[in-house]
């Protein structure tokens, strides 16, 4: 699966942090505050919300998309320590 992650930290410490945890799972750093990987299982990415849950606080967000999930787009983003997923579907006509 592919997945990209942008992170907004609310601070440095925080910021640090998430920039020495990403590499681990074999994100590379694309863009400013914009990691990547092609080659992520479900598993991993479970493991690395977890660990990004335990450095970030209420003032951090971030935003995960990933493809495919469901044949499609998800975008699962961290805001005020809560999880959200969104699922993208094609509009039907």
């Amino acid at each position: 699966m592919f997945v990209s992650i942008v992170c907004d930290m609310g601070s440095e410490d925080s910021r640090a942090a998430l920039y020495d945890l990403l590499p681990q799972y074999g994100f590379e750093k694309a863009q400013r505050a914009c990691f990547e990987s092609a080659q992520v299982s479900e598993k991993q990415l479970s493991a690395v919300k977890r660990d990004i849950d335990k450095i970030t606080d209420y003032y951090d967000t971030i935003r995960m998309y990933q493809f495919p999930v469901e044949g499609t787009l998800a975008i699962s983003i961290l805001k005020e320590n809560k999880w959200r997923k969104v699922i993208v579907r094609p509009h039907k006509t």
